[in-house]
């Protein structure tokens, strides 16, 4: 089961630190879309059911607001960080307002160079094996291999053959059927979207299924 963060690490990043903890909790919950109060409520049904690594898109209206106002908000529970993070001027943005790791769809070596100095982990998007060994020489502490969706977990068998010691976090497709499949193939960790903060629970407020249906998130892989 996922544990609690310890309150003398919330603020501990660089080093890797925030990594290690993906790798522990093995889930990035995905939040695009989802502002005031229904992001704050879905965020905290979340982080009861155990989830304890929070990323805000940056295409979010008012998503620096939201990852500034979740620092405060949940500071003892869960980490919190920017994705969609496209270049430099958007990793400055998220850093200014408090994100603890950085998450792109792209590789742009110059944010993970920035966001390094700075002690913030970054996970970019990768596709292929040459920019996964780009991202890696660029200081990128895992990578998120993405998208996943049309090519399936062989495809994450295949490239960990040479490059197994590069930590994958696992993006696009992955859903409570298929999760196992990734994992037995490489994955380190997964970013999940509408399959854990699903849209129709926190479209009619019901927070306690969400919860309900992070907790099982949370057990299933756990239990890999």
């Amino acid at each position: 089961m996922s544990s609690p963060i310890p309150e003398q690490s919330t603020d501990t990043n660089g080093s890797g630190y925030i990594t290690e903890r993906l790798l522990a909790e093995r889930i990035v919950a995905i939040f695009r879309g989802y502002t005031g109060d229904q992001a704050d409520e879905a965020a905290s049904a979340l982080i009861r059911g155990g989830i304890r690594l929070l990323e805000v898109t940056m295409n979010t209206e008012g998503a620096p607001a939201i990852i500034y106002r979740w620092r405060q908000l949940y500071e003892d529970r869960a980490f919190i960080g920017a994705g969609t993070v496209l270049d430099v001027e958007m990793a400055r943005e998220a850093i200014s307002s408090g994100a603890q790791f950085l998450i792109s769809p792209n590789l742009d070596e110059a944010v993970i160079e920035y966001a390094s100095a700075r002690g913030i982990d970054v996970w970019p998007g990768v596709f292929t094996p040459t920019e996964m060994v780009r991202a890696w020489k660029a200081g990128a502490k895992a990578l998120k291999l993405f998208p996943l969706g049309a090519l399936g977990p062989e495809y994450i068998r295949e490239v960990r053959g040479p490059l197994a010691h590069i930590p994958i976090l696992a993006t696009g497709g992955i859903d409570l059927g298929n999760a196992a499949s990734y994992w037995a193939a490489g994955a380190s960790a997964f970013g999940l979207g509408s399959k854990l903060a699903r849209a129709d629970y926190i479209h009619n407020r019901q927070f306690d299924k969400l919860e309900d249906h992070a907790r099982h998130w949370v057990q299933t892989v756990q239990s890999f």
